[in-house]
């Protein structure tokens, strides 16, 4: 029996799930120990290595055009969010920090997508206000912590890259569709391609050349691999159906992050900030779906 073609999208989807939130988890450990942008380079050359390798292998056509335009200016743009939001990661907790990315990123298209195809509903209005208050509720937690502990700030350690990372993963996703029906390896590698040169412009304009501790290189090689995956099987979801559909189910990646983090991180948060986690990431497929 074949498997409906929305099922098939809707697993490729849920692939992304699972491989984009333990690439997060491992480039936040590994951001926390070297540069972010020079570990995130590492991330991007093994990423290209593999699916690069793969598309050779299998002999995918290259693409062409205006497909590889689109897919060079979303690498250009989500090279530069994931090195951001691996430092919102490192300077943050994970599960503070991921969830808001996640919102921005799905909400952002779905505000596109009712520009260019009508004004959302009444549930998508709601998904959009209990995103609002999820964001307000993590921000509102951290602080009053923040201030408790005697520190100075206004908002907490992480959240302005993790709203930066937000929009640059809501830019990849509206550019990557754009890239077409082209065989998905190739597209992912593109667009790390162009990814690859916007963060090693940060390394050398910041003349950023660490050594980096073999175990970490380790880790980024793994990080690159799990997250050139979760590019393709992306890609692949959005061309067998909606956009909005890969982006609600791909955004919940960072409910794996969350659950990594407390399993081997023993992150804890305060109620509040517990809700407003939930909030956000219930706000996810409410927005976008």
């Amino acid at each position: 029996m074949l498997i409906a073609v929305p099922n098939v999208a809707a697993i490729f989807s849920l692939t992304a799930v699972g491989v984009w939130g333990a690439s997060d988890f491992l480039g936040g450990l590994g951001a926390r120990r070297a540069n972010a942008f020079l570990f995130t380079s590492i991330v991007h050359v093994s990423g290209m290595v593999l699916a690069g390798a793969l598309a050779l292998a299998i002999g995918s056509p290259f693409p062409a055009g205006n497909s590889l335009q689109w897919a060079l200016i979303a690498g250009t743009v989500g090279g530069a969010a994931l090195a951001l939001f691996y430092r919102s990661l490192a300077t943050g907790q994970m599960g503070l920090v991921a969830p808001v990315a996640a919102v921005l990123g799905a909400g952002i298209p779905t505000i596109v997508t009712a520009f260019t195809e009508g004004p959302p509903g009444a549930r998508k209005v709601f998904g959009f206000v209990l995103a609002g208050i999820g964001v307000w509720l993590i921000s509102r937690a951290e602080k009053a912590a923040t201030e408790k502990d005697g520190e100075n700030g206004d908002r907490p350690k992480g959240l302005g890259l993790a709203v930066l990372a937000g929009c640059g993963f809501a830019g990849f996703y509206l550019c990557i569709h754009r890239a077409g029906n082209g065989s998905a390896l190739w597209i992912a590698v593109c667009s790390r391609f162009a990814s690859l040169l916007i963060t090693l412009a940060f390394v050398f304009v910041g003349r950023q050349f660490r050594a980096v501790p073999r175990p970490i290189v380790g880790i980024a090689i793994v990080a690159g691999i799990l997250d050139i995956t979760g590019s393709a099987v992306f890609v692949r979801a959005a061309q067998l159906g909606r956009l909005d559909a890969a982006v609600v189910l791909s955004s919940l990646y960072p409910a794996v992050t969350v659950i990594l983090a407390r399993i081997f991180l023993h992150e804890h948060f305060s109620r509040a900030r517990t809700v407003g986690m939930l909030a956000a990431l219930v706000a996810v497929p409410i927005i976008a779906g």
